[in-house]
């Protein structure tokens, strides 16, 4: 009988650890998702700052088309990346591409010196700020839950359930560097 009762304690907290546990992954997924949406926010709002910088600059520089299809081009690639590993492809050639455009806007005083473009430019500066900042606030998250699935003993129920590591937002090398725009 007193056998019988050790064995119910046993499994009981085998149980109470196991439902802990799961529930903690569950959390630290969810993190991870609420983290990777305010990178996505941030990255909507850049997205939707760029059309407008191009039009300011257009407005300026109209002999200069080929930039503007490829600031387009490389927005419309951002937006439409998938996986991790695009995503952080096609912000590179984004951040690139508005290099480009910023090159062009040094040409000429006139619009450096305008209201709107020099709006936009703060706005866009804002969002490469926050952008940052989203990242290393899911990259973080990503580091406490990829630990989580692979510390002892959690990782011995982990494949059990379904629950796999997640990307790091790595910045391409080219993007490591915070681009300097001075106008």
């Amino acid at each position: 009988m007193e056998l019988t009762w050790i064995l119910v304690g046993v499994i009981a907290l085998v149980l109470f650890w196991l439902i802990l546990t799961y529930n903690g992954l569950i959390a630290g997924r969810n993190r991870v998702d609420e983290a990777w949406s305010d990178i996505e926010v941030q990255m909507k709002r850049r997205y939707d700052l760029i059309p407008n910088l191009v039009n300011t600059v257009k407005g300026y520089a109209k002999h200069e088309e080929g930039v503007f299809t490829k600031v387009t081009e490389a927005r419309t690639a951002a937006m439409s990346a998938r996986s991790m590993k695009d995503h952080a492809a096609a912000e590179n050639q984004l951040s690139d591409t508005l290099k480009s455009l910023f090159a062009v806007a040094e040409s000429y005083p006139q619009l450096q010196a305008a209201q709107s473009f020099l709006h936009l430019q703060h706005e866009l500066t804002d969002a490469e700020d926050k952008i940052s900042s989203s990242r290393r606030f899911y990259n973080g998250n990503v580091r406490d839950y990829n630990t989580k699935l692979q510390v002892f003993p959690t990782n011995l129920i982990t494949n059990l359930f379904g629950f796999t590591k997640h990307d790091f937002f790595d910045a391409p090398d080219v993007e490591l560097q915070k681009p300097e725009v001075q106008f």
